[in-house]
């Protein structure tokens, strides 16, 4: 059996103005950004550069081939795809695990830098390790070595179909893709839309998850009847990051509605996709439709960050009111001394007794203060909100 082709590729969302930046850094290593002119040389090297060309075909896009037989096609939108060369059976692991760590440990460390100035990608998304999908194209393979290959990887078939060029296998991350017809073209967009896809997909999931967690979060603590003084100033912290992350993963959701228009419009005025797109062309419509939901679900969860900034607001203005409280009841057990002084004309002098004196009124002062600070800190705050019956999201 001929293994052709070992494809792996992700997507994240860019436009033009990027792809012309990361053209200028792999012609030449350079950047008009204000980043490291040494470092950006050094990353350029390891990405072993060959030949570069510039293209365009419904799209933007850039590729270049390296040293270690592995070609990179960077598109416009975002789209990344590898390709790695003519491999076998003896080296198809070896030729997969190689590909994937030319793109975790050198393009994606070159990008990342290239891209580190402006809005950061927020933790919670960036912490997320990725399962890529591979897609293995195979040369006029029977149904038994596709099998063998598929109890090698998978164990288990998700998904089939067949067309004149091609067919395919699909297991959760291995595609066996079987040309028949030496035709590649077609493979190469079936492999760009099926990764454009499952991205798009994958990142409407995670920030799905996201909004489970948030909420969860928020709901432990609003949920709570009552809290102590000394806990509000870092629930409302808590709280103020939360709102951070939502206001910048709904700029990436936002974005996302652009792009799948295009990449549908484009696909559907493709001839090499025809024959996929009679058997999958609805997924741009459920996926579209699936973001509507997300943009709902995390207008959602905004709202109910901003209510619960809202309510820690009004906790800490009850805390201040309550430490102003206190200050006064210190400040006045001061007035009471000196009226003491003024009435009783016994005011003690610069004598043993008077030192005496002294540190009493001023040891009653911090004792006063400390423990009105400690009933501060733990005193209990009602925490009042509307109650809702949970959905399942």
């Amino acid at each position: 059996m001929r293994i052709d082709k070992i494809y792996v590729g992700g997507w994240f969302q860019r436009t033009m103005l990027q792809l012309s930046e990361i053209y200028d850094f792999l012609r030449d290593g350079t950047s008009q950004l204000k980043l490291d002119p040494k470092k950006l040389q050094a990353l350029r090297k390891n990405l072993h550069m060959g030949k570069i060309d510039y293209f365009v075909r419904g799209l933007e896009y850039l590729e270049f081939t390296t040293s270690l037989n592995i070609t990179v096609k960077i598109f416009e939108d975002g789209l990344i795809t590898l390709e790695n060369g003519t491999t076998s059976e003896d080296t198809l692991f070896a030729d997969i695990e190689a590909v994937t760590d030319y793109y975790e440990q050198n393009l994606s460390k070159a990008l990342n830098y290239l891209f580190s100035l402006g809005a950061p990608v927020p933790k919670e998304l960036a912490d997320i390790e990725n399962i890529y999908p591979y897609f293995i194209v195979l040369n006029k393979a029977t149904k038994e070595e596709i099998s063998d290959l598929m109890v090698r990887t998978e164990k288990q078939k998700y998904f089939e179909f067949n067309n004149k060029k091609f067919d395919v296998v699909r297991g959760n991350k291995y595609y066996f893709i079987n040309n028949k017809t030496e035709d590649l073209d077609s493979i190469e967009r079936y492999i760009e839309e099926q990764i454009f896809i499952r991205e798009f997909k994958g990142q409407l999931h995670r920030y799905l998850n996201l909004h489970r967690i948030i909420w969860e979060k928020i709901a432990a603590v609003k949920e709570n009847a009552y809290v102590k003084g000394k806990n509000i100033i870092k629930f409302s912290g808590k709280i103020d990051d939360y709102y951070k992350t939502i206001t910048l993963i709904e700029g990436r959701i936002n974005q996302m509605s652009t792009y799948i228009s295009t990449r549908e419009k484009i696909a559907k005025s493709d001839p090499e996709l025809s024959e996929f797109l009679a058997l999958q062309g609805y997924r741009y419509e459920t996926l579209k439709d699936t973001l509507v939901y997300i943009q709902h679900l995390w207008s959602m969860t905004k709202n109910y960050v901003n209510s619960a900034k809202s309510l820690f607001q009004d906790l800490e203005s009850q805390v201040t009111e309550k430490s102003i409280s206190n200050l006064t009841i210190v400040t006045s057990m001061g007035v009471g001394a000196s009226l003491i002084e003024l009435f009783t004309e016994s005011a003690p002098s610069f004598t043993f007794f008077g030192i005496v004196y002294f540190f009493i009124l001023a040891f009653i002062g911090y004792t006063v203060n400390k423990i009105m600070k400690t009933i501060s800190e733990n005193r209990k705050y009602h925490i009042q909100d509307i109650e809702y019956e949970k959905n399942i999201h």
